[in-house]
């Protein structure tokens, strides 16, 4: 199966805001806000909707910072591949609250708690917090992480 998602990173006063996801794959881990584009969607309106859905705000001047690929392989075959479109903001409207998928907590950006998020956050989550545009490919095997690349995009002239 391949699923097109988002996912939104809030960056205030030198925190972010992250979810702790309460169901559905990942659920226990931090991650940011998202979730899947539905069938005539724009990416951008899949971001806004998720989080109004998810936490309860709406993000505002959305910036695009990079595409993520996810392979995951069960018995030698693909699984399911996601294609994660990645933007940070740091302005929205609404409180943050908590709802039956999401747990919203700010963390300090230099006290992100990797260790309870996808192995690959480490990798490329720094760059666009640091306002760099990433691309990433990421291969699992039944959602254990087996291979990564990540690269930094430069802007054309």
């Amino acid at each position: 199966m391949i699923f097109i998602e988002t996912l939104v990173y809030i960056v205030r006063d030198n925190k972010v805001l992250l979810i702790r996801k309460k169901r559905g794959l990942g659920a226990g881990l931090y991650n940011g806000v998202g979730g899947k584009v539905e069938e005539g969607e724009g990416i951008v309106d899949a971001a806004i909707r998720e989080c109004e859905e998810e936490i309860g705000i709406k993000p505002m001047n959305l910036r695009w910072s990079g595409l993520l690929e996810f392979w995951n392989y069960e018995d030698d075959k693909v699984e399911s591949v996601h294609f994660v479109h990645v933007f940070i903001t740091d302005s929205f409207d609404g409180k943050p609250m908590e709802t039956e998928e999401a747990e919203p907590l700010w963390f300090d950006i230099d006290k992100i708690p990797y260790h309870e998020m996808w192995e690959d956050d480490k990798l490329w989550l720094p760059r666009v917090l640091e306002g760099k545009n990433i691309y990433g490919h990421f291969d699992f095997i039944r959602w254990k992480l087996t291979r990564s690349e990540v690269y930094e995009l430069k802007p054309t002239e």
